[in-house]
């Protein structure tokens, strides 16, 4: 196909997306009282979180993965799995070059590392698919196989945020919260009775240390006597503590994981999915309401984005440098991965898959990342910045790396 209509085939999703992102901003703003709220994006959030969000992997999934298909994806995971660790890499040397204040290291690398492997293309790509003279083939057959690789990219796409992301950024806000704590101990008292409090102090420090010695002392002995089946597990519910469990097993990676079953295990796939099953009833249920979830992620982009129309000026270098990473250091170092493994035959011959492969390179930040910044409390009004800026930012490049995809699988 000629550049110039793969390039009006690119832009239309895009201009959709933005379109649906433009609604979501004018109902955050005061005068409509829609999304203006914390509450309202809340409540929003949450049906958009724990509803539509698993419908619509689980229904995608189960109409279009199969046994058979799953072990010609099995790329995927190491693809987006690639992403996150070039894009920490990168993040350092971002961190290094431009001098990032301490408490923004987490939120640079959580954005540099984790790209919109959700809603992005469960949009973009099935969009693609519905474009007049689109270069994959069948309408149907293509939206149905979009669906499905975008939904599986969503799942796995958040397995490795709340694993990876979100442990980056818990380490950083630790670090912080330590310093603060040591900055405060430095300050000393001033009051004429500072001699006598440093004697006393440091009489109950020795004692401390008495009592610590004779805890560790006896603590020692206590380790000796523990079976190693009692180590293993001291050492699983600390792992099982440091990982957060019901973050990763989020509402969409069970929808995946349900999605998976029904469409591997052929007794579920004939009671649900194949023509005149039983239970057909059931799965086009789940696929009404996960249809749903497409405009209302938009709408909450759009009502979220809103946060950071003020301070863009004072985060200019760390906004230019992500910009940099995700928008063209990425893609780039994505087009040689995507194309090596192609040459070595690891990835099978299907345009719109591997389409899919390169997009995962060429995405802003995850929404997630908005989410992971206020569980800890750390750079919300950063984050909200950042988000506006490269999502605005986006629209441009998403547009120009998914015509040259385009062209370059073709």
């Amino acid at each position: 196909m000629e550049f110039w209509k793969l390039f009006v085939v690119a832009l239309m999703p895009i201009v959709k997306v933005l379109l649906i992102t433009v609604l979501g901003i004018f109902l955050a703003l005061d005068r409509f009282h829609i999304l203006t709220t914390e509450t309202s994006r809340k409540n929003l959030n949450t049906i958009v979180f724990f509803v539509f969000s698993p419908a619509l992997v689980c229904g995608s999934l189960a109409e279009t993965i199969t046994s058979k298909s799953l072990l010609t994806l099995w790329f995927m995971p190491l693809n987006v799995l690639l992403t996150f660790i070039i894009g920490v890499v990168l993040g350092l040397v971002l961190v290094k070059l431009i001098r990032v204040p301490h408490h923004l290291h987490g939120l640079v690398l959580g954005c540099c590392a984790a790209g919109n492997l959700g809603n992005l293309p469960l949009i973009i790509v099935p969009a693609v698919c519905k474009q007049k003279g689109n270069p994959f083939g069948d309408a149907d057959i293509c939206h149905k196989n979009a669906l499905g690789y975008a939904s599986l990219s969503m799942a796995i796409g958040s397995i490795y945020i709340w694993t990876i992301v979100y442990n980056i950024v818990r380490v950083y806000s630790s670090k912080i919260s330590n310093e603060v704590k040591v900055d405060d101990s430095m300050i000393t008292p001033n009051s004429p009775l500072e001699t006598n409090q440093e004697i006393i102090s440091k009489d109950k420090s020795h004692t401390n240390h008495v009592k610590q010695l004779e805890i560790e002392c006896t603590t020692s002995i206590e380790r000796v006597k523990v079976p190693k089946n009692e180590k293993i597990k001291k050492h699983l519910k600390v792992l099982v503590e440091k990982i957060n469990l019901k973050a990763l097993f989020a509402p969409s990676t069970i929808g995946a994981i349900v999605g998976l079953i029904i469409g591997i295990v052929p007794i579920f796939r004939k009671l649900l999915i194949v023509n005149n099953a039983p239970l057909a009833v059931i799965q086009d249920s789940i696929v009404m309401v996960g249809d749903a979830g497409i405009p209302a992620m938009t709408l909450l982009v759009g009502a979220n984005l809103i946060k950071g129309l003020t301070g863009l000026g004072k985060q200019f270098p760390i906004i230019v440098g992500i910009i940099v990473v995700r928008f063209i250091a990425l893609p780039g170092i994505g087009i040689g991965i995507v194309k090596g493994a192609i040459h070595f035959g690891l990835i099978h011959p299907d345009p719109l898959y591997q389409f899919l492969l390169l997009l995962q390179f060429a995405l802003p930040p995850a929404v997630s990342m908005s989410t992971i910044t206020q569980l800890f409390g750390v750079s919300e009004g950063e984050c909200s910045v950042i988000m506006l800026a490269t999502y605005s930012c986006a629209a441009f490049s998403l547009t120009l790396w998914s015509t040259f995809f385009m062209w370059l699988v073709l």
